[in-house]
Order: C-alpha cells, then sequence, then structure tokens
C-alpha cells in the first residue's frame, strides 16, 4: 500500500499561497540562496543527494523540495527516520518480509523501498542506520535490488534515495560506525544547510511566518512585532535553529495577551526560558554536547521556576510558610551534575512519565528509538 503524497499547501513568508515548492525554505540570506540554487541543480536529476546539518535547519524541507521538482513528484515521498527504528526489525521495515520468516511474520510486508518505488525514499537521520544493514543498503542503490526478509525471489525497485544527518559522517567512518563505501555513494551530491545562526538576517522572515501561522491556525488576530522585538530575536543565539525558534516564538503568541509584540515581551519570555542573552564566548566542546547540556539545564531551571511558584501560591492560599521541594537547591548543586548525570535523570524521569513506554519516551525525549534502547543499557535503567 502506498503512503499519501499529500503536503500541505505552501506559503510564502508573506503569508500568500506559493506555487514554488522552493518557497517552503524561508529566507533570503545568502546562504539559504546557495541552498536553493543547489535544490533547483538537483532536482531534475536522479543523482543520490545528502543533506547535512544541525538539528532543527531544516533537512526535510529540502528533501520535500527536490522531490517536488522533480520528474517524480507526482509519485509518493516517503520518509524513513532511521533513529527511530530499532536495531532488530531495521532490515524488516526498510526491506520487508515474507510470511513466515520469523515468529509474528503473519503475512508478507513490503518495506519502505518498495513503498517508494517510482518515487523518493528519504532517509533521516542515516547516521543511525545499523552497520550490518549499510552494505545491503550500498547494493541497493548501486543495483536497485533487494530481497525481503525472508525472501529469494530479487526484488527491483527504481527510486531516488536523498540522505539527511546532523552527524559528521565522515568523523563516524573514521570511528568504525559507518560504511566508508556507503558514505561516498551517499554523498555524490551535498548541501548543507546553515544553522540560524549562520544566516540571522532571516530571523525575523521566519519569526513573522511562524507568529501568523500560529494566529490564523488558533483564531487569533495577526500578530504585529515591535522593530525592537525583531531585533532582539535576531540577536538571540539559537541552538535548536529554526525548529526552536518556531516553538518559541508560537509560546510568545499564546502567552501575549495583545497583538502588539514588544521588545520588552521578547527580552522577558527570552529571559524566562533561556536565561541572560548569550555574551560571544569560546567553544571547545561539539554542538551536539552543547545543545544537550543547555536543554538538560533549561529543563532543571523550568523545573526550579515552576516549585518557586507553587511555593508562592501555598504562601498566599494558606498564609504561612511552606518548604518548597527543589530537586536541585542552587546554581552550584546543578553545576556539580555531570552531563551523563543530567541525560540519565531526564530519560529516568521521561520513562516514568509514560510508565516505561519507551516509544513515548522517545519521542517526548527527541531522541530516536534506538538511541533511547542505547542510553537505557549505559544507564543502567528499566
Amino acid at each position: 500500500m502506498r503512503r499519501p503524497n499529500n503536503h500541505p499547501d505552501k506559503m510564502t513568508e508573506h503569508g500568500n499561497r506559493s506555487d514554488d515548492p522552493l518557497d517552503i525554505i524561508l529566507g533570503n540570506s545568502p546562504a539559504i540562496l546557495q541552498v536553493k540554487s543547489l535544490i533547483r541543480q538537483v532536482a531534475a536529476s536522479d543523482i543520490t543527494v545528502l543533506v547535512t546539518g544541525e538539528s532543527g535547519t531544516g533537512k526535510e524541507l529540502v528533501a520535500r523540495s527536490i522531490h517536488e521538482l522533480s520528474p517524480r513528484r507526482k509519485e509518493p515521498l516517503v520518509t524513513l527516520n532511521c533513529g527511530a527504528i530499532p536495531e532488530g526489525i531495521f532490515e524488516s521495515e526498510i526491506f520487508g518480509h515474507e510470511k513466515g520468516s520469523f515468529t509474528s511474520a503473519d503475512h508478507r510486508r513490503q518495506g519502505y523501498f518498495e513503498m517508494a518505488d517510482r518515487g523518493t525514499l528519504f532517509l533521516d537521520e542515516i547516521g543511525e542506520m545499523p552497520l550490518q544493514v549499510q552494505v545491503k543498503m550500498l547494493r541497493v542503490l548501486e543495483t536497485g535490488r533487494f530481497l525481503r526478509v525472508g525472501g529469494t525471489k530479487e526484488i527491483q525497485v527504481n527510486e531516488r534515495v536523498i540522505a539527511a544527518t546532523n552527524k559528521e559522517l565522515g568523523v563516524e567512518v573514521a570511528n568504525g560506525r559507518f560504511r566508508q563505501d556507503l558514505y561516498y555513494r551517499l554523498k555524490a551530491v551535498s548541501i548543507a544547510v546553515p544553522s540560524l545562526r549562520e544566516r540571522p538576517g532571516d530571523v525575523r522572515i521566519l519569526a513573522i511566518h511562524f507568529a501568523s501561522e500560529f494566529a490564523e491556525r488558533n483564531g487569533r488576530p495577526k500578530p504585529v512585532f515591535e522593530p525592537e522585538a525583531l531585533a532582539r530575536l535576531e540577536r538571540h543565539h539559537w541552538a535548536g535553529n529554526v525548529r526552536e525558534l518556531k516553538n518559541f516564538v508560537e509560546s510568545l503568541v499564546a502567552l501575549n495577551q495583545e497583538p502588539l509584540i514588544t521588545g520588552d515581551a521578547v527580552s522577558s519570555q527570552l529571559g524566562y526560558v533561556m536565561g541572560s542573552e548569550n555574551l560571544p564566548m569560546v567553544i571547545t566542546r561539539p554542538p551536539e554536547e552543547l545543545d544537550r547540556e543547555l536543554i538538560y539545564r533549561t529543563l532543571l531551571e523550568l523545573r526550579q521556576e515552576l516549585n518557586s511558584i507553587k511555593g508562592l501560591l501555598q504562601q498566599m492560599t494558606q498564609g504561612g510558610p511552606h518548604e518548597v521541594d527543589y530537586s536541585f537547591s542552587s546554581a552550584e548543586e546543578i553545576d556539580a551534575y555531570t552531563l551523563d548525570d543530567l541525560e540519565r535523570e531526564q530519560i529516568r524521569r521521561a520513562l516514568a512519565d509514560f510508565n516505561g513506554n519507551r516509544r513515548q519516551a522517545a519521542r517526548a525525549l527527541g531522541i530516536g528509538e534506538r538511541t533511547l534502547y542505547r542510553k537505557i543499557r549505559q544507564y543502567g535503567l528499566k
């Protein structure tokens, strides 16, 4: 059964309908215009494309634009998140399986390659693909042929493959976690999506678009930003890129009682979520580690803020001082925790919140299920 190829209507940054697939990628900075130029150049061919960039930069939009501009646009665009599939069933998911090939295989099942036949297969988080599957992936890319799990008859498919990753695959190859031959096969053409920090001039376009979209969706008046509000958004260090900006703007509009969004409103919300505006500093750790630490510290700070509010409410309603249950009593105590301690605690809490449901916990943490399984084993959690 094919997946439907339904995509939402495309909008320009001004809210008008657009027929150009590239208009889903908002911005007019030189960096993003270069990305759009590369997309136009490669879209008409069937060449494999590797899309790289930090988490939250919009790599899936690049894949969608390539597909929509290609001769395959009337066929399905099928997306597979390689980080969301447990390693034990990965091969069955991507190649399909025959009835009786394993205990629970009570019927024949198509895999993602068959679903995307004549269309485009987008392999997101390709760096999470298990090593034992990578060699079979290379063969499919070279011959268009594969076997279902438990099958004896080769299946021929004709599709384009676009892969994306937020990892440095060259480093993964050097560390033995990714096959070199597959890496070279995937990077026939590479498109690097810039971080939002590399294109601050696009922040206002994105902010206005996200605010208008959220307001329209929720039946609210169209927001208007003061110039200083947009300037403060541009100055902020968006570690989570476009995804973080979108979430922030939606929260800002939801919490703002008036359509006019002032600079003070932006500063107040930024101060609550992220602390004071970031000053220039020398970064010596990998961006992924810094991003994770920022998320965990922010969650802990939010917990402290909520506990403070709870304590104040108790005092107001009951007329006396009450002890507030802080998980961490001071910034020094937070600093004493290592990044691994913070990660272990957040995973433990997520598992508890969802009664041990690992799929829901992984979704809440924003990581793939395979990554969560690995972390659970690493930290000895149940």
